[in-house]
């Protein structure tokens, strides 16, 4: 799945380290979602919008 994780991670001057502490997850996980390694669960998914304070569909795509 496509998504803007690391675009919008960026606008707040955000390391990957950073938006992990804030999600409760690792590093190696973040970087895993930015490259479209892996994808969310639903609950992360929502975890990260509502940190971004945007909808789900705003940082993720269908490929």
């Amino acid at each position: 799945m496509k998504n803007r994780l690391k675009v919008l991670r960026a606008e707040r001057d955000w390391t990957q380290g950073d938006l992990a502490d804030a999600l409760g997850i690792s590093r190696q996980s973040v970087n895993a979602i930015e490259t479209g390694k892996y994808d969310p669960s639903l609950p992360l998914a929502f975890r990260i919008a509502d940190l971004f304070g945007v909808p789900i569909e705003a940082i993720f795509m269908r490929d």
